[in-house]
């Protein structure tokens, strides 16, 4: 579970910088905002919980 939110987090910096970038693509700045969003409240939600998935 910890590699899934590393993976996700690492996509939306990925679709931030390309949507920052590309105006023509200006949705993946939304896009990118969203999955930043739900992985930081799935590390705040893992801490705050206390759970170890070793």
């Amino acid at each position: 579970m910890n590699l899934l939110f590393i993976i996700v987090a690492v996509i939306a910096v990925i679709l931030l910088f390309t949507g920052g970038f590309v105006s023509s693509l200006n949705f993946l700045l939304y896009v990118g905002i969203i999955l930043l969003v739900i992985a930081i409240i799935a590390f705040i939600v893992r801490a705050l919980t206390g759970r170890k998935n070793v």
